[in-house]
């Protein structure tokens, strides 16, 4: 399959070339085939959201498991009233309060999505994304768009429009480079279908950002340690082994000045070993590491600087052919929580506390 890539201004202000590119992308996703966007968050794999046979084709070119729920991509609240059973009043704050943004959430399904989307559940998890050629993507297609990050399933997600080339090219008819996201992790994934909502995925709402919206929100257990393998995901990422690079990765946590003493003996015995070692530090600690590859994932004082380089550092290191990867944890607060989340699954939850 040829996939063609079309640059596309990532500001709103469309060109006629501009337009014309994202309207053949959304004659691709009406005619049941895939296209690669990008969103606020990361790039995303759309296919019509309402066609069971395009959902099959994501989980393929992807290689994604049938049972992990894909996100259904919504341009206006209208537009949602189709797909989902009911609206419950926590959901419409929360819509009200992020939409459009990086948040996704959790409904009862209409019998207008099939459950090729949604993963074999009763419910669909939907989302209404800030970025202008998403929404225009979706505008134009006329129908919902199921989109999942648009990668390689288990591989870190795509940040940029190379990225999801170097995955998918050759696998989906086309790819919009919207250039650079701008948050960096995924959305944030809220399920409101029961009596309290219950934060399923971290993400750039943080959860704070909730609790202030809607008053107290449940943490589900897949949040925090790996999932069991009998367990049916209700979200995206909650089950299987996500963003994770080729080399193996091992998360460092504690004092800082133990921290960075562990990663250069850790690094000094593998490349003593003839290994290729790369080291995730940041901009504080950077000048503290005098052997091997080094990668700065931005300031510990801006979190977002963190959260916009994570997925992009490790796609770096796979590039430049490293074997082990030893990384500084990170706070789990605020935005740190969605980081640390993404980090420790990308480890297989290979910790280490010093």
């Amino acid at each position: 399959m040829l996939t063609r890539l079309f640059r596309v201004s990532d500001k709103g202000d469309f060109s006629a070339e501009d337009l014309r590119c994202i309207q053949e992308a959304a004659d691709v996703i009406r005619d049941g085939g895939l296209v690669g966007f990008p969103t606020e968050t990361v790039y995303g794999l759309g296919g019509n959201a309402l066609d069971a046979s395009a959902s099959k084709k994501i989980y393929a070119a992807k290689g994604r498991p049938s049972d992990n729920p894909l996100i259904v991509h919504v341009s206006c609240m209208e537009e949602i009233l189709p797909i989902t059973a009911d609206i419950p009043e926590t959901g419409k704050k929360l819509a009200e309060r992020f939409w459009p943004g990086p948040m996704t959430l959790i409904f009862r399904k209409s019998d207008a999505v099939p459950r090729e989307t949604t993963g074999g559940l009763d419910t669909v998890a939907v989302r209404m994304p800030s970025d202008p050629v998403a929404a225009e993507l979706i505008r134009r297609a006329g129908v919902p768009i199921a989109a999942p990050s648009a990668n390689t399933s288990g591989r870190p997600s795509p940040t940029r429009a190379e990225h999801v080339w170097q995955d998918l090219h050759g696998k989906i008819e086309v790819i919009l480079d919207g250039g650079p996201v701008k948050v960096g992790v995924e959305s944030t994934i809220v399920d409101v279908t029961g009596k309290t909502p219950t934060l399923l995925r971290p993400g750039a709402i943080t959860m704070e950002m909730l609790e202030d919206a809607v008053g107290h929100v449940e943490i589900d257990p897949a949040i925090l340690g790996p999932v069991s393998p009998d367990v049916h995901p209700k979200a995206p990422g909650m089950k299987y082994r996500h963003y994770a690079p080729k080399a193996d990765l091992t998360i460092v946590e504690g004092d800082m000045d133990r921290v960075v003493g562990e990663i250069n003996r850790l690094a000094e015995e593998k490349l003593a070993a003839g290994k290729k070692v790369g080291i995730i530090c940041t901009e504080e600690t950077k000048n503290r590491y005098p052997e091997g590859m080094l990668e700065s994932i931005g300031t510990r004082s801006r979190q977002e600087t963190i959260a916009h380089n994570l997925f992009a550092v490790l796609r770096d290191f796979d590039d430049r052919g490293a074997e082990y990867i030893f990384s500084e944890g990170f706070a789990e607060d605020h935005l740190g929580q969605a980081i640390m989340n993404r980090m420790k699954k990308a480890a297989g939850y290979h910790i280490l506390h010093v």
